[in-house]
């Protein structure tokens, strides 16, 4: 069975290297664009969208292009950071762990007590919305 091919409208090898893993059947590549579109979405999933749309414009023709964006919505916050995580910087405590990457050594799961760096790139590749949005994929 031929692979399917994608490329990830995105400069991030990490995020890479995680739907590497989340899909083995799959060749995966960065876009290699030099800028891509500024996110002014208003949603997630419309700045996804619009990576995705400029991925199929300037992407190879016999690869999908695939686009994502998240972020951290704290609900004590009132959903903030959400849209500006990339962005953003508070004092978050001490980054705890050594695997994963971003927010991975402070951010700490709901019904968890370690950090996402903490818990590994095992517990991830299981467990975060990259993981989920691709299984959604296969």
């Amino acid at each position: 069975m031929e692979r399917l091919k994608a490329r990830l409208a995105s400069q991030n090898e990490h995020k890479l290297a995680e739907l590497r893993s989340a899909l083995p059947g799959w060749e995966l590549e960065l876009l290699g664009a030099e800028e891509f579109p500024p996110e002014e979405g208003e949603t997630y999933y419309e700045n996804a969208r619009e990576k995705a749309r400029f991925g199929r414009e300037v992407g190879p023709a016999d690869a999908w292009a695939l686009g994502e964006d998240s972020g951290i919505e704290v609900e004590r916050l009132g959903g903030a950071p959400g849209l500006k995580s990339a962005r953003w910087a508070g004092g978050a405590d001490e980054p705890r762990g050594e695997e994963g990457f971003g927010f991975d050594p402070v951010f700490i799961p709901d019904g968890e007590e370690r950090t996402v760096a903490e818990l590994g790139n095992a517990w991830k590749a299981e467990n975060s919305h990259r993981a989920r949005a691709a299984r959604a994929l296969s």
